[in-house]
């Protein structure tokens, strides 16, 4: 019988604030299903006009308060942009992007424009699905754009993609095996031009980079998970197992976040709470 190997989990938060209870149960989750594998930190900054020094400094030093460990130095999205450009170059070569040089406004006029055309009111987990409208400029009408200095971002072609891949899945511990339908998301932007990458680019590069074996995360990302595994058979990238597990609430029901002003941490630090309390308070009491 073959001996199977030890998980490999990582707990990836973005140093826009301090981390509250509902970071705490992700991370402790995903260190809970290392078990006797490794846990690994990443720090997902990406987005530069948010993140700051300070909440990375805040957020190792309350992890470490929580009694988790990990194997240093961590990865920092930032520091790894020449790994999302090679992949973002490999699609390229595959014919599976194209150049948007659409803006908001231009999407929310198109889709409001066409007076009820099902295929441009669509609806995906992430609002609105693109309309396409980008998707069949002329090589020339691109370039043109290009050299006139149009800010534009990176689609993926998802019929190209989706045609070319065919039908994928996942295993999930909790719902089993899941077919992928990254076709709900429509044409996902991959890169823009001041942000280089997107979430769905670098979180699927890194965690095949990482060695990830074992993806635990909310299940409010679970409709993100489709994109993912189509973006692991483009690139030929490993495909983890997931978890996708529930999410801490508060009183009134509604999902903990930074910008709520959920107990963080810290605060709860600053009140005495032991760590034992706030592993308690998260989920977690000690065995």
């Amino acid at each position: 019988m073959t001996k199977q190997a030890r998980p490999i989990t990582r707990f990836a938060p973005s140093p826009t604030g301090l981390l509250h209870l509902g970071h705490a149960y992700a991370a402790l989750f995903a260190a809970g299903a290392a078990g006797e594998g490794t846990f690994l930190v990443r720090i997902e900054d990406i987005d530069a006009g948010r993140c700051r020094a300070e909440f990375e400094d805040a957020i190792t030093e309350d992890l470490g308060w929580l009694g988790l460990d990990w194997p240093r130095p961590v990865r920092r999205q930032s520091e790894c942009m020449a790994d999302y450009q090679e992949a973002l170059d490999r699609l390229n070569d595959l014919n599976m992007l194209y150049p948007c040089f659409c803006t908001r406004k231009d999407i929310a006029a198109e889709i409001h424009g066409a007076q009820g055309a099902p295929h441009l009111e669509a609806q995906g987990p992430d609002g609105p699905v693109y309309p396409g409208t980008c998707r069949n400029l002329s090589l020339d009408e691109r370039q043109h754009k290009i050299h006139s200095g149009v800010p534009f971002a990176l689609r993926l072609d998802m019929g190209r993609a989706t045609k070319a891949k065919g039908a994928l899945t996942w295993h999930d511990r909790d719902k089993g095996k899941v077919q992928a339908t990254p076709e709900i998301f429509g044409d996902v932007v991959l890169a823009r031009k001041d942000v280089p990458t997107s979430y769905h680019l670098s979180v699927t590069v890194d965690d095949h980079i990482q060695g990830i074996t074992l993806v635990t995360r909310g299940e409010d990302l679970f409709p993100a998970t489709h994109v993912h595994r189509l973006l692991q058979a483009l690139l030929g990238l490993n495909t983890p197992t997931y978890h996708h597990h529930g999410l801490l609430k508060g009183p009134g029901g509604q999902r903990l976040a930074k910008r709520d002003k959920a107990r963080t941490i810290r605060a709860l630090r600053q009140s005495k709470c032991s760590p034992a309390e706030v592993r308690r308070l998260a989920g977690f009491p000690e065995s």
